[in-house]
């Protein structure tokens, strides 16, 4: 196993601050992309329900060889299953064909009709999102329902992923809430830095973990000026430098790739001084900020 740099979590559990992203890993490509991780040296593997993967997630770490106790694994709880979240948990354990879940995260703060058409993306007929309504069933209601799932010993860390400072301080400031978020997921790049998001959680003692590290599908950023100067300065790739820029800002990272070689490159993260970190941190002062997963929710969902 390679040496990579871990986080505490609030529960004094260790995370890895390099980890493999799934997103879009699929069928076979899902199996083999964690298998080829594995074998480079990975310990934290990323899914979720709605990536479709689960399964094959599973199968790799089964067939990997590697002890259990020595991974961490995350999966999220999907917008139609906020109502039925230990059922959604249950289901998810059974397609990883594990007995626990080391991070369980609500995907997105937002409750989709669990009876409604597409089943995982419905829709009304006028084509708007099919939205439980928030004061029938909101957010909170789901976080509290995650926090029952801890006793049970199934899920050893409970989480949030795409949630805004507002939101995140309506949950802290819900009286029922006893159980601080162990993590934040949110898209973070040299093009979306969102600091303030970040100081905020980790203020917290909420760690942040980094999706679309590399501006997403066919990597945009890595064009970047900035980056390309740092990678050539120490002789590494441009995508190196973003990831090991993550980890700088004390933050988990989670590359997405099915190809092997890339794969274990991207766990080979180095140590950026202060001043190379603080200016990729004013990348997107001078290029603009950029986010690249908004989906259309029908609501306001980020700032």
């Amino acid at each position: 196993m390679s040496l990579i740099p871990t986080l505490t979590l609030n529960t004094k559990a260790k995370i890895p601050q390099v980890g493999l992203g799934t997103w879009q890993s699929t069928n076979d490509d899902g199996y083999k992309s964690v298998i080829a991780a594995l074998k480079s040296g990975y310990t934290l593997i990323d899914t979720a329900s709605v990536y479709g993967n689960e399964a094959e997630v599973g199968k790799a770490i089964k067939d990997s060889g590697v002890p259990r106790e020595k991974l961490f694994i995350t999966t999220k709880l999907w917008c139609t299953d906020h109502q039925n979240v230990a059922k959604a948990l249950h289901k998810s354990l059974e397609l990883l064909e594990l007995d626990y879940i080391d991070l369980y995260l609500i995907h997105w703060p937002i409750a989709l009709n669990p009876h409604g058409t597409p089943a995982l993306f419905p829709r009304l007929p006028d084509g708007r999102r099919d939205l439980v309504d928030e004061k029938e069933w909101d957010y909170i209601k789901t976080y509290k329902e995650l926090q029952k799932l801890v006793s049970t010993g199934k899920v050893k860390a409970i989480g949030i992923s795409n949630f805004n400072k507002f939101r995140i301080e309506k949950l802290l400031a819900d009286p029922e809430v006893t159980i601080v978020p162990a993590a934040l997921q949110i898209e973070l790049h040299p093009l979306l830095p969102q600091q303030e998001l970040v100081d905020y959680a980790q203020s917290k003692g909420i760690v942040v973990e980094a999706y679309s590290p590399l501006g997403s599908t066919g990597a945009p950023i890595l064009s970047n000026e900035t980056l390309i100067k740092f990678a050539k300065k120490h002789d590494v790739s441009p995508a190196t430098i973003a990831l090991s820029w993550a980890v700088w800002r004390k933050t988990v990272v989670l590359p997405k790739s099915t190809n092997a070689e890339r794969i274990a490159s991207n766990l080979k993260v180095i140590k950026l001084t202060d001043e190379e970190g603080k200016e990729i941190n004013n990348i997107s002062k001078v290029s603009g900020t950029k986010r690249i997963v908004s989906p259309d929710w029908g609501v306001k969902v980020f700032d």
